[in-house]
């Protein structure tokens, strides 16, 4: 199956990004390659560094931007190693970063990744297949409690206590193997008027399962700081998130360093000494035009929120 993944929010993103000819710029979540491409069409003496852990993006994006390989060094890796992926290449500072933290159009319509509840497949949805850890193993073998802390605080689903009720009631009599057994028992866990109004029951235990063996939010906290860090003066930093979990994340570290100012209200001068390390570009998230919104349906809950290293 081709690799295919309609880029979100692209103009947007690559008018924001600020692209120099001559600027080193990093896709942290390379995918298909669609942001990188246009990335590299406007580099002449620049440099293109694509980071994924998924193997099927690598080879896909590898063969989209073999025209540009002069300029394109592409990394099977998660973004949270960026740093040391720049230092091994000698990299200190870049003038752009991109995270598109979507899961790509490929995995989810890649029945045997077991992303989607609309295939029925083994649970797997691993985005780094040499891991060892699968959503099969969560199903199965975390705790009640550890379940329902997943389902409510990842899927932000109401019925989350009952979903994890019901999990290890099924999972009692045998195991949980395949998407559509977990499906199943998501479906006995809400109600039917419930069910009868909103979207598919299962899709926000499928978010929340996936957050949590791919450790997306932890990745994600845990990075951002670097990233703000590797930008060189005036160089920026452009995320595009697909929940509110992320968008929060994202929207308190970009304000943390615009004012990082720990004094109190009251205090006439700072005194504490730290810093803006730039700043916020979007006060507000950009969001999908009209058109884009029509032309791809996963475009509808992406938000772009793009910061600014100060200018020295």
């Amino acid at each position: 199956m081709a690799f295919k993944h309609i880029s979100v929010l692209l103009e947007e993103t690559i008018e924001h990004l600020n692209i120099k000819p001559e600027g080193i710029y990093v896709d942290g979540t390379l995918g298909g390659g669609g942001h990188s491409y246009e990335i590299a069409k406007r580099l002449t003496t620049g440099r293109l560094i694509g980071i994924d852990q998924d193997e099927a993006a690598i080879a896909a994006a590898s063969e989209r931007l073999s025209e540009f390989k002069d300029r394109v060094t592409v990394v099977r890796s998660n973004y949270c190693d960026m740093k040391q992926v720049l230092k091994d290449l000698s990299i200190e500072s870049v003038d752009g970063i991109l995270l598109d933290l979507g899961v790509s159009s490929y995995q989810l319509d890649t029945p045997e990744r077991g992303f989607s509840y609309k295939e029925d497949a083994p649970l797997d949805m691993r985005m780094d297949t040499r891991g060892e850890l699968t959503a099969k193993d969560i199903i199965n073998n975390y705790s009640e409690m550890e379940l329902f802390r997943i389902i409510r605080d990842y899927g932000e689903d109401n019925f989350a206590k009952n979903i994890a009720k019901h999990i290890v009631r099924r999972r009692a009599e045998k195991p949980i193997g395949t998407t559509f057994e977990l499906t199943e028992v998501i479906k006995a866990a809400i109600p039917m008027k419930i069910r009868m109004n909103s979207g598919h029951p299962a899709k926000r235990t499928f978010q929340a399962i996936r957050i949590e063996l791919n450790r997306e939010l932890e990745v994600l906290r845990d990075t951002l700081q670097d990233m703000i860090d590797l930008l060189a003066p005036g160089g920026r930093l452009c995320i595009i998130t697909f929940h509110s979990l992320e968008d929060r994340i994202v929207k308190a570290s970009f304000r943390q360093n615009e004012n990082p100012c720990t004094c109190p209200p009251d205090f006439p001068v700072c005194v504490c000494g730290k810093l803006p390390r730039g700043k916020v570009i979007s006060r507000k998230p950009i969001l999908p035009s009209e058109e884009e919104l029509e032309n791809n349906s996963r475009s509808k809950s992406a938000k772009l929120r793009v910061f600014e290293r100060l200018k020295e």
